[in-house]
């Protein structure tokens, strides 16, 4: 027999809205079912000779260790290193916000994807670094680039710069190679492994080293050059 499921839906039918809140506050995801992801859904187990009726295979709506509970609990917790991630790699407000909530959204809707619980965050921040590509992208082709200030956000990182020192820094990180400051970003700023920046950016450990060591160097120089 198949074991008892948890029942998700709601008395109309539909699932439930999923309502994250992280600290600065962001729109509700909508309640969608996912779409079938090619490699995505696992084959619930069965009895051999209780098949459906059917004759279709079930398949399981969430793989053990990827619930909803537990992405929206890692995305609240985790929104404003997100944001900051994006900030770094985009250069307004907005923007930010709605990369990070379109990956919230995205990664809800391929969870099945995500097969161990432990890299939920990393399948956000891979969401997030593809978003912000993504929205660079469309600029480059045709939409009009305004000049405005690196959003005032609280991390981590913060309390190791002062103002001006913080100014400098982001205006040396936009100054550096694209890929150069994705790696820096994701290393420094975003605490991943080496490792984990390769799994991230789908590139090698050795490029990740490369592109960090000349990064560092350039963002030295470009530091030194501001102060002077």
């Amino acid at each position: 027999m198949l074991p008892p499921r948890r029942d998700f839906r709601t008395p109309g039918g539909g699932l439930p809205v999923i309502v994250p809140v992280p600290p600065s506050g962001t729109p509700q995801a909508p309640a969608r079912t996912a779409a079938p992801v090619p490699g995505g859904l696992v084959p619930a187990q069965r009895d051999g000779d209780e098949a459906d009726a059917s004759g279709k295979d079930e398949t399981a709506e969430v793989v053990p260790g990827t619930t909803v509970d537990h992405l929206t609990a890692t995305y609240q917790a985790h929104y404003r290193s997100l944001l900051g991630l994006a900030a770094l790699l985009l250069d307004d407000t907005a923007s930010c916000e709605d990369v990070v909530q379109e990956a919230f959204i995205r990664v809800h809707s391929a969870r099945n994807r995500v097969r161990d619980r432990e890299k939920t965050l990393a399948y956000l921040r891979q969401t997030v670094v593809n978003l912000s590509r993504s929205a660079l992208r469309r600029r480059i082709l045709g939409l009009k680039l305004l000049s405005k200030p690196m959003p005032d956000m609280a991390s981590a990182e913060e309390g190791a710069y002062d103002q001006l020192e913080r100014d400098d820094l982001i205006k040396a990180m936009r100054g550096l190679q694209r890929r150069q400051r994705e790696v820096l970003v994701l290393r420094y700023f975003a605490d991943m492994t080496e490792a984990q920046v390769a799994e991230t950016l789908g590139i090698s450990l050795g490029s990740v080293k490369a592109y960090g060591s000349r990064g560092i160097a350039a963002l030295r120089v470009a530091m030194e050059a501001a102060q002077s």
